[in-house]
């Protein structure tokens, strides 16, 4: 087992009168997260929604119908509650029991399970997002020297857990995962007749990573509206396959105000869509890899460790960027992200200094990143 960074900080939440909820993208461990959690001697009740009776036990009940199914079970586990009408109120009205069971929920779809329960809920839910395996979390299972070792494997295949334990199969897995589960959830729920065009924008996106993208751009290149391309990201973001990174602003006339960057959530996922698992030395997007990857961690680290930092991007008018910026109470912290060491003595642009004194600054290779992602 590969110990997951927040487990001790979800077991000390057991107890406490709170449903805990799991949010993250199909195939991260999520449910085998919760069972890592499970004391041998507790009795467990598992519902998983993605089953239509299991489903069924949990839809549409009546306070009594739910307490009379939870029982005397220490721990009641429910999977894929995104799956299940007013899946919401159920949860509100098993918290309202103030039984002494534990109730675990897991959801593959921020959007469809975050919207139907934290209205009914609100206040009863302690919440957590689970990604694909962190670079820190394997180098706690292993040695930092061997994830070292296997740091162009991370890049090219990325950190999904069958892929991390599966090498030989890592393309198989990938490509059904890309293939099979990325947009389930969200073709299920917007019934969206034309996943062909969604396939297209993420495709397309992944061709992206580490750009500024263009929303108008986008729409003539798949040929769908700019609000449609936009509202498509967003539920992209919200099933955990992108996030994005805005524009900083703040004193410069110069600087870009309005743009965003778009990143994935895992390098695999990004080269699986792209259908290109060519080693680092055939490649022309070796440095997109490692921003994102670097900057995927660094998402990682900041959630899992309750490091509320805001981050963006910079750049002005004249093409002087930097790849990310921190915001954490309005301290601000600059990182470059270079793959090539030799090529790593980057300065820190003169108008930034200016405009943003006592701003730390660095640069992030192979040989240091560690730290970064600690």
């Amino acid at each position: 087992m590969i110990k997951r960074t927040i487990e001790q900080l979800i077991k000390n939440d057991f107890n406490k009168g709170k449903i805990i909820t799991l949010m993250g993208a199909r195939q991260v461990g999520k449910t085998t997260l919760f069972d890592s959690l499970v004391n041998n001697n507790s009795t467990v009740l598992k519902l998983n929604c993605d089953n239509y009776d299991d489903r069924q036990d949990i839809e549409n009940k009546t306070t009594s119908e739910l307490k009379q199914l939870v029982g005397n079970h220490d721990i009641v586990i429910i999977d894929e509650a995104q799956r299940a009408k007013n899946i919401g109120l159920s949860l509100k009205m098993l918290a309202d029991l103030k039984l002494p069971t534990q109730i675990l929920v897991t959801g593959s779809s921020s959007f469809a399970l975050s919207n139907e329960i934290n209205e009914p809920a609100t206040g009863r839910l302690i919440e957590y997002n689970l990604f694909p395996l962190s670079l820190l979390e394997l180098i706690n299972h292993t040695s930092q020297r061997e994830e070292k070792r296997l740091l162009e494997q991370r890049m090219i295949y990325g950190l999904y857990p069958e892929v991390v334990t599966n090498p030989n199969d890592a393309k198989r897995i990938l490509t059904n995962l890309a293939n099979n589960y990325l947009y389930r959830d969200l073709l299920e729920y917007k019934g969206m007749k034309k996943p062909e065009v969604l396939q297209k924008l993420v495709r397309a996106l992944a061709l992206q990573i580490g750009s500024e993208v263009s929303y108008n751009e986008l729409s003539r290149i798949i040929g769908i509206d700019k609000s449609t391309v936009e509202s498509y990201i967003d539920l992209l973001e919200k099933c955990f396959v992108i996030f994005r990174l805005p524009a900083y602003s703040n004193n410069l006339r110069s600087e870009i105000k309005n743009g965003k960057k778009i990143y994935f959530y895992d390098n695999g996922i990004r080269n699986a869509l792209i259908s290109n698992f060519a080693p680092l030395d055939l490649r022309n997007d070796i440095g997109m890899l490692w921003e994102n990857l670097m900057i995927s961690e660094r998402m990682k680290r900041n959630s899992y460790f309750n490091h509320y930092a805001l981050m963006y991007f910079w750049r002005t008018q004249q093409q002087q960027e930097i790849d990310l910026i921190e915001d954490i109470d309005g301290k601000l912290k600059a990182f470059e992200f270079k793959w090539n060491t030799t090529k790593a003595r980057t300065k820190i642009p003169k108008p930034f200094v200016d405009n943003y004194q006592n701003t730390e600054f660095k640069v992030i290779t192979p040989d240091n990143y560690f730290e970064f992602i600690s």
